[in-house]
């Protein structure tokens, strides 16, 4: 999950890259470096996404979760900071609701950032998100359910770079895969209970 694309992007291609070991500890310093400059609005900043599980075929971009009290004051004080690194806000600010979910689109809402490649920065999607909130919560349980499940990491990188292979565009990509997402959290969420899983403590990666 979260991989979402900023809107000027999703006419590009998607490339998929192997998993390298050097993503985790380039996770690590991204979110202390973030969390360090966008404290303290900023209550976490954590790696999620496909580049912060081991051994998955990923887009050369790390997702970064950020969680705040409140969206508005977040756009509003992050503008600076995140400007002097490379960051530009992108309209997107809605996150897909999972199939069958019965819930109000507003709760699933965030702010997003992104960053290209430039001068040796690393590129990032930065997704600010409510502390609390079911999507803020879903990314962090994709994440933690395929680092306990090394065994599903093959058949869904297989599936993704199939996909990146049919498709010409980042934006049909993305909603393709969201769907398959969906499927994994199904299985996600009694594993979830099973476990008393919590989004409770930033990952140490």
């Amino acid at each position: 999950m979260t991989e979402t694309p900023p809107p000027p992007a999703r006419d590009s291609a998607p490339v998929l890259v192997p998993y390298s070991p050097a993503w985790q500890p380039q996770g690590r310093a991204l979110t202390q470096e973030l969390l360090a400059a966008l404290a303290p609005l900023a209550e976490r900043v954590e790696h999620i996404g496909s580049t912060a599980i081991p051994g998955m075929a990923a887009k050369a971009v790390f997702d970064l979760q950020v969680s705040v009290a409140d969206l508005a004051a977040a756009e509003a004080a992050f503008a600076e900071p995140l400007a002097a690194r490379g960051f530009r806000l992108s309209p997107y600010r809605n996150d897909h609701v999972p199939a069958g979910l019965d819930d109000d689109p507003a709760n699933w809402t965030k702010r997003l950032w992104t960053r290209r490649s430039e001068d040796g920065a690393s590129a990032v999607n930065l997704h600010v998100r409510r502390t609390g909130s079911p999507n803020e919560r879903l990314a962090l349980l994709f994440r933690d359910w395929f680092r306990a499940h090394p065994e599903a990491i093959p058949s869904y990188a297989r599936f993704k770079q199939s996909l990146a292979d049919a498709v010409d565009s980042t934006g049909v990509y993305a909603d393709v895969k969201d769907p398959v997402v969906d499927l994994v959290i199904t299985v996600a969420e009694p594993w979830a209970a099973q476990t008393a899983w919590k989004p409770t403590a930033p990952s140490t990666d």
